[in-house]
């Protein structure tokens, strides 16, 4: 599994305007929601936030992957966005987070969405994927960083 098979060019952000925790989740599920993939915004919103209460999905090294399952959901769907500055996600190692890749899956969605998660996990703390992921200024060139995760 590949990044490419549930990221759509229309789910890439590369200058996020959220400035908080509550307004990149709200970004981010708009985000997905360009795909057409989310059928129930206000749903999906719901269960990625009540997800973030029970511990941050800020994973540390600057990055967070909001993850959730929900009945908002029509198929497997990701997006990305970077923050320039930076926002306080309540990370594991307390730093700000400038990467955010959030990822979406229908409640029934077990075996890909775990795949999904560690697929997205292994690509952002690969250094060099990291590094030209906070580099990256427009949505071509976050398009070809994650091809090359393909190759």
């Amino acid at each position: 599994m590949y990044i490419k098979d549930f990221l759509s060019k229309k789910a890439i952000e590369p200058k996020l305007k959220a400035r908080t925790k509550e307004e990149v989740l709200e970004e981010l599920t708009s985000l997905l929601e360009k795909t057409g993939k989310l059928t129930d915004k206000k749903e999906f919103l719901k269960v990625i936030k009540e997800r973030e209460e029970l511990g941050s999905t800020g994973i540390g090294y600057n990055v967070a992957i909001p993850h959730a399952r929900s009945s908002g959901i029509k198929s497997l769907v990701g997006a990305i966005g970077i923050s320039k500055k930076g926002i306080d996600f309540d990370a594991l190692d307390k730093e700000q987070v400038h990467l955010f890749f959030i990822l979406g899956a229908p409640k029934d969605a077990a075996g890909n969405y775990l795949k999904a998660l560690a697929t997205v996990s292994r690509f952002l703390r690969h250094r060099k994927y990291h590094q030209s992921l906070l580099e990256a200024e427009t949505l071509e060139n976050i398009l070809e960083i994650v091809e090359k995760e393909a190759i």
